[in-house]
């Protein structure tokens, strides 16, 4: 079934309208995919990319069936519990919330760290229809019963695969384990490892499945370069490279906290406007680097791969890689912030001689050459540490404990 707007779907007036006053007018696929599903309550495991319209396709289901089952809940109570792995996605989401059901009078709150507990605590004694989440503070909530899951009719998991990848399976195994039986639950996932199958059949009843074909790896519209060279040439090479007034918004990636930091310091440094933006800064600080960024006051944001997801800023002129990730995947997710909505965009690699093996996994994974622009590919040296030999952590979410696939020892960071 197709449809060419979102009036053929059912849903109530108010929706509609707030979806007009947006400017919302056709259905992407993941939409059309998903919500007619919802809407004949079925639990539902979607498979999309970020940037396909994923949120609204479970928020516009979720809006209509609380505004037609008007339910009060209880203080410190839910009717809906949506776990998202970063802040920046969590607050994106509640926006959405907000966004589509404004004329429904619903409750939101968001719970996350980073931020003061206090303000969240008064907001759930009054009760909630939607609460939207980073598991390390729903479980904080949870262990004090300023957060109850009794009343849960509705659950979505977000962005799975980035859950499970910042170890959060301990977490999300808690939550579902309070849940109530009879719910209807939603798992979104951009890829479906092996463990992201085995905890949809945990969480889901019989699910109707949702597949949209994500966009090519790289998009033809991003140019690639690459510019050999050794590591200690990197920062008077980035300087070099943001004198081109054409380079107008840009995102530079590193792989730790640290290396994030000290860039930024040094464009400064530069007279170049920079903000860093990585787990161990405070959800207020994130949120101000975030639209300082977003309005053009700083030219450039600094940041780990906490960036690559939950993060929609229009108009990314560039995305330099830094430090090239590990993980081909994240260079994917990474150049993407770029060329969005039709537009098109550049994407910079700096590669010494340590990352030569990263290149190529890029390079085998999209199948696409890196155009060299300058330099000579150097000796190949032994890469560093995985995740830069910093300890992980959950930082992310302004909580410590972290277990991987129920274990004790491995220990991951959220960038």
């Amino acid at each position: 079934m197709t449809h060419e707007s979102f009036d053929g779907f059912g849903l109530a007036e108010p929706i509609l309208a707030a979806l007009r006053a947006q400017k919302f007018t056709t259905p992407t696929p993941i939409q059309t995919g998903a919500i007619p599903f919802l809407l004949a309550g079925r639990d539902l495991l979607g498979t999309a990319q970020t940037g396909t319209g994923k949120t609204a396709a479970f928020a516009l289901p979720i809006l209509n069936h609380l505004a037609a089952n008007r339910v009060r809940s209880k203080p410190f109570h839910t009717r809906t519990l949506i776990l998202a792995p970063t802040r920046e996605l969590a607050v994106q989401i509640e926006e959405e919330f907000k966004r589509f059901g404004a004329g429904l009078g619903l409750r939101s709150v968001l719970i996350l760290g980073g931020v003061g507990r206090s303000p969240q605590v008064q907001r759930m004694s009054r009760g909630a229809d939607i609460v939207v989440g980073t598991p390390g503070r729903i479980c904080d909530l949870m262990n004090t019963r300023e957060l109850q899951l009794g009343q849960v009719e509705l659950f979505v998991l977000d962005e799975a695969d980035r859950m499970l990848d910042l170890g959060f399976i301990r977490d999300i195994r808690k939550v579902v384990a309070t849940l109530p039986a009879r719910r209807q639950s939603m798992l979104f996932s951009a890829t479906m490892p092996e463990e992201v199958g085995k905890l949809a059949e945990s969480l889901l009843r019989d699910p109707e499945r949702v597949r949209v074909a994500g966009e090519e790896p790289t998009p033809e519209r991003i140019e690639q370069h690459v510019h050999f060279m050794e590591g200690s040439g990197k920062r008077n090479k980035l300087v070099e490279l943001l004198g081109d007034p054409g380079m107008q918004r840009v995102i530079v990636f590193t792989r730790t906290k640290r290396g994030a930091d000290r860039v930024s310091e040094q464009l400064e440094q530069a007279g170049i406007g920079a903000d860093a933006m990585h787990g161990n800064k405070s959800q207020g600080a994130r949120q101000a680097a975030l639209e300082r960024f977003r309005t053009g006051r700083a030219r450039v944001l600094v940041a780990t791969d906490l960036a690559a997801r939950g993060i929609d800023v229009a108009g990314i002129t560039h995305v330099v890689n830094f430090e090239l990730p590990n993980e081909p995947e994240s260079y994917v997710h990474r150049i993407g912030r770029t060329a969005r909505a039709g537009a098109s965009g550049v994407a910079i690699s700096f590669c010494d001689g340590s990352e030569r093996a990263y290149l190529r996994a890029i390079e085998k994974l999209t199948g696409v050459k890196l155009t060299v622009v300058s330099g000579t590919p150097p000796t190949e040296t032994k890469p560093p540490p995985r995740g830069g030999g910093q300890q992980r952590n959950n930082s992310a979410n302004g909580n410590q404990r972290r277990d991987f696939g129920g274990g004790r020892g491995q220990r991951r960071m959220a960038a």
